[in-house]
């Protein structure tokens, strides 16, 4: 069994992989229960893709928290190309080029004081 944690914006994930059936659970629940949008779905498979293996070989259990949907199937992505990693050294290459194992660190800019977002500011008026 190997265990890595991937992150992205406000989310970890946790993963466990085993050699199984290729199923994947996510905090008790299916892929498609837990992401119903299929190109969120996609996104998650995505390593398997660039190495060009199978998914049916392996067995995937994860504890994901923080952040939306879309921030949570990155984190997972970069959590499975990590332990594939570990795995075999050799598809170290082809996840790298696709940037699977870089931290993506762009996050929201926060609000300042006396404007109504991060970057817009009320109207000025000269007079």
């Amino acid at each position: 069994m190997i265990n890595t944690i991937g992150r992205r914006k406000a989310s970890v994930a946790r993963i466990y992989l085993t050699k199984g059936d290729g199923t994947i659970t996510i905090n008790g629940k299916t892929v498609e229960e837990y992401f119903p949008q299929i190109h969120i779905q996609s996104t998650v498979t995505e390593p398997f893709d660039a190495i060009e293996i199978e998914k049916n070989e392996f067995s995937i259990k994860v504890n994901v928290k923080g952040g939306g949907f879309k921030g949570q199937s990155e984190a997972i992505r970069m959590a499975i190309s990590r332990a594939l990693v570990k795995m075999n050294e050799d598809f170290r290459v082809p996840l790298k080029s696709k940037k699977f194992l870089r931290r993506d660190a762009r996050v929201v800019e926060r609000k300042k004081f006396g404007q109504p977002k991060a970057r817009k500011q009320f109207q000025f008026s000269k007079r």
